[in-house]
C-alpha cells in the first residue's frame, strides 16, 4: 500500500485520525520529528481509538533520514503552492505521501527541491487549508480509486432493523 509521512505533526488528534486511515487502508504511517505530541498523548490514542494495533508506525530523526532509507521511492509532496492537482499523477503501492505540519505545511526548500511531484487539493476561495487528516484520505483514496480498491471490501450489509417491519 502506499506510505504516509506527516513532517513535524502537531495537533495529536489528527496523527490519530490518520493512523486510523492508515489502519483501514494498509499504509505505513510515517512521523517526522520534531512531533508536537507525544507518542503516549492521550488526544492521539483516544483519536486512533483501537487501531493503533493495526498501524506500522515509523519514527524518523528528520527527512533527510526518511529519504537515505528509501533512495529510489518515488515521493509526492501535498502542498497549497503546487500548480499540480492530486489526481494527475499515477499512484503506486510503496509511494510516499508526504504532508506538512498543519500551520505552516511543507518547508519551502523541501518543496523547491521537489516542484514535479508537489500536488495539491483543489478548494474555493481563500482559505489555507483543508485539516490534515482530511486531506491524507483524499490522496489515499485518490491512489485506491486508481487501483480499483483491489483487494478492498467493496460490499456493504444492510441489515432491517426490527423497527421497519412495524
Amino acid at each position: 500500500m502506499f506510505n504516509i509521512v506527516l513532517v513535524e505533526p502537531e495537533i495529536p488528534q489528527n496523527t490519530g485520525n490518520i493512523a486510523r486511515t492508515c489502519a483501514a487502508t494498509g499504509c505505513t504511517l510515517h512521523l517526522v520529528k520534531p512531533l508536537g505530541f507525544e507518542i503516549s498523548d492521550r488526544y492521539l490514542k483516544r483519536a486512533g481509538l483501537d487501531y493503533w494495533q493495526y498501524v506500522d508506525v515509523r519514527i524518523w530523526e528528520n527527512i533527510d533520514e526518511l529519504f537515505a532509507a528509501y533512495p529510489d521511492a518515488k515521493f509526492y509532496f501535498f502542498t497549497t503552492k503546487a500548480h499540480k492537482v492530486y489526481t494527475q499523477p499515477r499512484f503506486s503501492g510503496g509511494d510516499f505521501l508526504v504532508f506538512g505540519k498543519e500551520t505552516r505545511g511543507l518547508p519551502e526548500e523541501l518543496l523547491i527541491k521537489h516542484p514535479d511531484e508537489c500536488l495539491r487539493i483543489p478548494m474555493l476561495g481563500e482559505l489555507r487549508s483543508l485539516n490534515l487528516s482530511n486531506s491524507v484520505a483524499i490522496a489515499v483514496y485518490e491512489g485506491l480509486r486508481q487501483a480499483d480498491f483491489a483487494g478492498f471490501n467493496l460490499e456493504g450489509h444492510l441489515h432491517r432493523l426490527d423497527w421497519e417491519d412495524k
